[in-house]
């Protein structure tokens, strides 16, 4: 992961890797490139190297001409998000991920949880299942991401979570499948994480977006540093609103929806929310050339 950015762009992309080993002082570079499945599933490795990988990436697609004119970023890449968009230093961010994915790693030893993705039903009515098994079992599952209209991911305890997946497949989803995460992200078990994780971010500057910024919890424009900030704290325990937010940039009348990062999904769900907008991932070299020759150096 991000091995062939750096061999092709090494004098943009190894002034990022080398702080990063610096400042977070754990091999972060060598476990982006060489890390098995079990490494890169403890989520305070997870979501550093995603983090600086998607900068890399973004910095390659600036360093090409693609600038971006609003951005979001899905639950961890709301970070990266607000770096492009000038509202938080970078190495601020690397920081702050890194204590992110320890503080919900703790919460995951005391309190295991899961989540799982859940295609084919309604969101409302997967949020029904959701009040339904937590009320029967007295435990939490609540829905954690609201990704498209057909796609809906839930998180909680591991019991609830398995329900929940038992009884969307009953109701005709077509999948219900546990995800493979460190810690069961935006749902209440990480409230108390979030106040911890708000003195955190209390520490940090952040200033007012640059770029229009969409935010998770919200679905709508960030307007300032301090609200950047508050949200990150609130992001922690509330589901992301994905669909709401890639509906609003589609309305806003946007070229194409570029993915800069590992990975495809948000092109995917992007297509699928708005499928006459051209989505283009941009994690890899080659689909990096591949996303600045369709876009023609054209802002985005």
């Amino acid at each position: 992961m991000g091995a062939d950015l750096l061999e092709r762009h090494p004098g943009l992309a190894r002034p990022y890797f080398e702080a990063a080993d610096e400042v977070l002082q754990i091999p972060l570079s060598k476990l982006c490139f060489e890390g098995d499945s079990e490494d890169l599933r403890d989520t305070s490795v997870t979501q550093p190297a995603v983090y600086l990988v998607s900068l890399v990436a973004a910095a390659v697609l600036r360093e090409q001409g693609i600038r971006p004119s609003a951005v979001a970023g899905h639950s961890l890449g709301e970070y990266t998000a607000l770096v492009s968009a000038g509202a938080l230093d970078w190495v601020d961010g690397l920081r702050l991920v890194r204590r992110r994915g320890l503080l919900m790693a703790e919460v995951n030893r005391r309190t295991p949880g899961s989540m799982a993705a859940v295609i084919g039903l309604p969101a409302d009515r997967v949020r029904e299942l959701c009040e339904e098994v937590s009320a029967a079992r007295r435990t939490v599952v609540e829905v954690a991401n609201y990704n498209s209209a057909r796609q809906t991911v839930v998180s909680g305890a591991a019991d609830g979570v398995a329900e929940v997946s038992r009884r969307a497949r009953e109701e005709g989803a077509s999948h219900a499948t546990e995800l493979k995460v460190g810690a069961p992200f935006h749902c209440s078990l990480m409230t108390d994480m979030a106040a911890e994780f708000g003195e955190d971010l209390a520490a940090t500057p952040f200033r007012t977006p640059a770029v229009p910024v969409v935010a998770n919890v919200t679905a709508s424009y960030v307007h300032s540093g301090p609200e950047a900030r508050d949200l990150l704290a609130e992001q922690l325990a509330a589901p992301v609103r994905w669909h709401e937010t890639v509906s609003l940039l589609g309305r806003e009348q946007v070229s194409a929806f570029v993915e800069a990062g590992p990975g495809r999904v948000l092109t995917n769900l992007g297509r699928s929310v708005h499928p006459g907008i051209p989505a283009l991932s941009a994690g890899t070299v080659k689909q990096i050339d591949k996303a600045v020759e369709k876009l023609s150096g054209a802002l985005v």
